[in-house]
């Protein structure tokens, strides 16, 4: 019977596992700024799916995603044994590698709601000075509304009898 609990148990474990075997015993240069978000393990436990992000060396360059996809694929086998012999289960997990794309929509999303915040900066400031079209009280008042009524209905009288 499939336990959740026990294969999100086991993700964080092979995250925690995976993470450390690439910073600290797989010398691989593509993998230098390689960081394991997340994992993710069937609830059979026979496969497990790790993201991963990609941090680039300076904010202008771009991460190099394929390179690191390909160190990734190449140490998969010394990585799925590392996690075998500290996880001490019957079955050791296939691993599988994803990139994490929230980050990329993280910033896409902050670059969208800085768009917003101009856009009504922009409006803020052109509102300022503006006035609103026609009178500046449009409404009635009580007073008016009596005056005017007695006045249609005197006038009114009289062009009925006519």
């Amino acid at each position: 019977m499939p336990d959740p609990a026990r294969a999100k148990r086991l993700a964080k474990r092979i995250s925690t596992l995976v993470a450390s075997a690439i910073e600290y015993e797989i010398k691989d240069p593509r993998l230098a700024g390689v960081t394991i978000t997340d994992a993710k393990v069937t609830n059979d436990l026979h496969d497990a799916t790790l993201y991963y992000t990609v941090l680039g060396r300076s904010l202008d360059e771009e991460p190099d995603y394929e390179g690191a996809a390909a160190g990734l694929e190449k140490a998969k086998g010394v990585l799925r044994t590392r996690v075998g012999a500290s996880l001490g289960v019957r079955f050791t997990p296939t691993l599988a590698f994803a990139r994490d794309t929230v980050p990329d929509t993280a910033h896409h999303m902050e670059a969208l709601l800085a768009k917003a915040r101009a856009a009504d900066e922009d409006l803020a400031r052109v509102r300022e000075g503006a006035k609103h079209a026609g009178e500046a009280d449009p409404y009635r008042v009580v007073g008016e509304d009596e005056a005017i009524g007695d006045a249609e209905d005197k006038g009114g009288a009289d062009t009925l009898d006519n």
